[in-house]
C-alpha cells in the first residue's frame, strides 16, 4: 500500500489522491513571484505540526530572510530550531559535488522527514552541461531518496520561457512529481494559478487550478 504525507496546502490533496508519497522528489517549478518559497515553508511547517522534522536548503537567499518569510504566515521555525526538530542551512553553491553528502548529514542530525533544496536552479548554474546537470540531479535525489525523507525541490522558470518547467530543461525528468505555479498580471491584479504536471502512481488533477495567498499561506481551489 503506497504511503502518503499531507502537503499542507490546503485543497491540494485531494487532486493527488491524499498527499505525496512519502519518500518521492517533487520538483516545484515556476517564475518569480508565483509562490514557490511560500509553498515550500508550508510544506515544512505542517511536518513539523506533525512531529515530522524538517530541513530547509538555501544556496542563494539569505537565512534569515527565509525565517521572516514564514513568520509572515505565523509560521515560527526558531521555536523548532531549538527542540532539534529544524534546520535552515545555506549551502555554497560552488561546493556543489560535495552537495550529497552534506544533505545526508543534515538530515541524519534531526531524522528529518521532509526536506526542502532552494533551488535546484542555482546547482544547474554551476555545473558545464546538462548531462551533467541530470547527473548530479539524480545522485542528490537518489542520497535523499535513501534516508526515507520526502523532499521538494525548487526550479525557478525565466519570465520570458513561458511553456518551460524548468531553467536548464532536465529537472521535470528526474523526479517523481511536477507541480507549476503561474502568475498573471491582469489589469491592475494578480492571478495565480497551479497545475500538476505530473505525480509517480498517482491519480492526479488535470485541471489548471487557482492559487491564493493568504494571512494562511497558499490555498488551492479544486472545487472537490
Amino acid at each position: 500500500m503506497v504511503r502518503r504525507i499531507p502537503t499542507g496546502i490546503k485543497g491540494l490533496d485531494p487532486l493527488i489522491e491524499g498527499g505525496f508519497i512519502k519518500g518521492s522528489a517533487i520538483l516545484v517549478t515556476g517564475g518569480a513571484g508565483t509562490g514557490k518559497t511560500i509553498f515550500s515553508l508550508q510544506f515544512l511547517w505542517e511536518g513539523l505540526q506533525r512531529g515530522e522534522p524538517g530541513v530547509y536548503i538555501t544556496l542563494e537567499e539569505d537565512v534569515e530572510d527565509i525565517k521572516e518569510d514564514a513568520r509572515r504566515f505565523g509560521w515560527d521555525l526558531e521555536e523548532f530550531e531549538k527542540k532539534g526538530l529544524f534546520k535552515l542551512v545555506y549551502y555554497d553553491p560552488l561546493q556543489v559535488n560535495e552537495m550529497g553528502i552534506n544533505v545526508v548529514e543534515d538530515i541524519a542530525k534531526i531524522n528529518a522527514q521532509r526536506v526542502v533544496v532552494d533551488s535546484v536552479s542555482i546547482v544547474g548554474m554551476m555545473l558545464p552541461n546538462q548531462m551533467q546537470i541530470r547527473k548530479k540531479l539524480i545522485s542528490l535525489i537518489n542520497s535523499v531518496k535513501r534516508t526515507g525523507a520526502t523532499s521538494v525541490l525548487i526550479s525557478e522558470v525565466l519570465d520570458s520561457d513561458e511553456k518551460g518547467l524548468s531553467r536548464f530543461g532536465v529537472e521535470e525528468f528526474v523526479v517523481d512529481g511536477v507541480i507549476a505555479l503561474y502568475y498573471f498580471g491582469v489589469g491592475e491584479g494578480i492571478a495565480r494559478s497551479l497545475m500538476i504536471r505530473k505525480m509517480r502512481r498517482t491519480n492526479q488533477g488535470t485541471n489548471t487550478y487557482p492559487l491564493i495567498i493568504n494571512e494562511n499561506g497558499i490555498e488551492i481551489k479544486n472545487d472537490i
